[in-house]
């Protein structure tokens, strides 16, 4: 049976967005449906919208979070500290791996010019305010792909993170 790291690998390697990836590896424990968790997760992807600020396998790790412990009403203090907690506990981890959660900068892009070294494409200028355009054309995924960038690392890691963290020790 496969599990659940190597689960959101190859749903990264199907296609599917970073984010989608790791939230359709874990959605069915909560009692959602495949379809409906990546489509939850797809505007997260590269780093959100493909404007390359948070990581979205981050991201799948923050959706996966609400699903565990969210709060569901709006007055519920403790009940968003909690989530709040387990958001900064999986987070840590992975900047503790990965020194930022800021999917440029896990890239290695230019952060003076914050230009796509490897496609050339103007994401964002200095001040963080979206640029004419975001190239929010998804690259063709091919070896040379997945081998010049750590994407597919990031997916499993996030995805280990959720295992190590939030399912460790459940029946599941």
């Amino acid at each position: 049976m496969e599990n659940r790291v190597d689960k959101a690998e190859r749903l990264f390697r199907e296609g599917y967005n970073c984010a989608q990836a790791v939230v359709g590896a874990f959605c069915d424990i909560y009692g959602v449906e495949e379809e409906l968790g990546v489509r939850m997760a797809a505007s997260f992807g590269a780093g959100f919208g493909r404007m390359r600020e948070i990581c979205g396998a981050v991201s799948g790790m923050g959706i996966i979070a609400g699903l565990e412990n969210g709060a569901t009403k709006g007055s519920d203090t403790l009940g968003k500290k909690a989530n709040y907690d387990l958001v900064v506990l999986m987070v840590e981890e992975f900047k503790k791996n990965n020194g930022t959660i800021i999917c440029r900068e896990l890239l290695g892009l230019d952060n003076k010019s914050t230009k796509d070294v490897k496609e050339g494409s103007t994401i964002l200028d200095k001040e963080q305010t979206i640029n004419k355009t975001v190239d929010t054309m998804p690259q063709k995924r091919d070896e040379n792909y997945y081998k010049t960038r750590p994407c597919v690392d990031k997916v499993r890691e996030c995805a280990q993170i959720i295992e190590d963290i939030i399912m460790k020790g459940k029946d599941i």
